[in-house]
């Protein structure tokens, strides 16, 4: 409801604006047209809000943890509240750390560096790369053909391990959207004396996720699919590992002396955390979290499913069409549908939407390689060179029916060529 005489706490809270919602864009014949962003899930847009909040700190943007003056006591009072924002929004439990990183990819490496000696990491092949290559020692497990097959193939390879293990997993799928379950997971790694990592990158846009009621060790995701798409990630969870690792860049702020040897920190935060820190993105992942919290997970949540079974009974009503699942069309998922047209290439099916009707959407293989070739089996995508690959449309904040619309129609046309 908008507006009218209803007590503001009654009023449903709108969902904030994205930046770049007018922005037109060139199609074939001249004509500029109101771009249609289905790419989400790669980078999604800049909030509204978060705009406010750089534009609120950079007059005062100064030195972190460096300085007495007033900018630089502010500016480091605002980058440790966007710690303790972004902790709360993933429900971290008191005692955990958050390290600011650049993205997952770097926080899943970040992690890799504090692994104990001798420590397995059990993974499916269904990871993105980013949770899938890190690691020096590692079981990779096939893509498990229904829920219940993950949490017995990891039961299998944890029981086998000897020694601190590790287990790796997706909370969302990057190609399907597909939800994993990670508290079944979570119980299991725990049963066997594991701990278990989470690459959230896909969730934590769409859906609320509390680490400590699902009893997770440690989560990774990216600001630029949050909606802060300004270098800044996290990696949040239990404080042993990363303090007692050798620290992920050296250099100040890592140290508490040097002489003829440095003295690392013992607080995970700053020994990982070397040289000055990306205070804008952390200022910019904080105010996203502080937007999104705002707004409720129930509006977001229902305007997206409302968008994505659009979009999906549309890809379903065309000839030719054929999305890709790993468990099934009714396994629940967020706003991510990767798909392939028969007789066309990925690249050729996104090159024609982006030409002929500015539709901007996903090709390729989307850093999940193993996981696509998978779930096309022998197929090729429609490849020429047999290198399997798909095409991926994504929504988020921002999307409209009219982008779903166009999306569909586009295809139907292209199909029926």
């Amino acid at each position: 409801m908008r507006g009218g005489s209803a007590p503001f706490a009654a009023r449903a809270r709108e969902i904030p604006a994205v930046l770049g919602a007018d922005l037109e864009v060139p199609v074939r014949g001249g004509r500029l047209v109101r771009y249609a962003n289905l790419d989400y899930a790669a980078s999604a847009p800049c909030l509204e809000p978060v705009n406010a909040a750089l534009a609120a700190a950079l007059p005062a943007y100064s030195s972190v943890h460096r300085g007495a003056g007033y900018a630089s006591q502010l500016t480091t009072a605002r980058y440790e509240q966007a710690r303790h924002t972004v902790k709360a929004f993933v429900g971290s439990r008191p005692d955990d750390a958050l390290i600011f990183t650049r993205n997952t990819t770097d926080a899943m490496n970040l992690l890799a560096r504090c692994l104990p000696e001798g420590t397995t990491v059990v993974v499916f092949d269904s990871e993105h790369h980013a949770s899938l290559l890190p690691w020096p020692r590692a079981v990779r497990l096939a893509p498990p053909a229904f829920p219940g097959e993950a949490i017995r193939a990891a039961d299998e390879a944890l029981a086998a391990v000897e020694g601190p293990a590790l287990l790796v997993v997706t909370a969302a799928s990057n190609v399907t959207g597909e939800l994993w379950p990670i508290a079944g997971l979570a119980h299991v790694a725990h049963r066997h004396g594991a701990r278990i990592a989470v690459d959230a990158a896909q969730l934590v846009p769409h859906r609320r996720l509390n680490l400590t009621a699902l009893d997770l060790d440690y989560v990774a995701f990216s600001g630029h699919k949050l909606y802060a798409p300004f270098g800044a990630g996290a990696l949040v969870g239990r404080r042993d590992w990363p303090a007692e690792a050798e620290p992920y860049l050296r250099g100040g702020g890592a140290v508490t002396a040097v002489g003829d040897e440095a003295e690392w920190s013992a607080d995970p935060e700053a020994r990982h955390e070397a040289g000055t820190p990306n205070v804008l993105g952390a200022v910019a992942l904080a105010a996203a979290c502080d937007a999104l919290t705002a707004t409720g997970w129930t509006p977001l949540v229902r305007e997206e499913e409302r968008l994505l079974a659009r979009l999906r009974a549309g890809l379903a009503s065309i000839e030719g069409v054929r999305e890709l699942s790993l468990w099934g069309p009714d396994h629940p998922r967020v706003g991510i549908v990767s798909f392939t047209v028969e007789g066309r290439t990925a690249r050729e099916v996104a090159e024609f939407l982006s030409s002929e009707h500015g539709i901007g959407v996903r090709d390729g293989k989307f850093c999940a390689h193993p996981f696509v070739r998978h779930l096309l089996g022998t197929a090729d995508g429609g490849c020429a060179d047999g290198t399997a690959s798909a095409v991926r449309a994504s929504i988020g904040v921002g999307s409209t029916e009219e982008h779903v619309d166009r999306l569909i129609e586009a295809l139907r046309g292209l199909a029926a060529e």
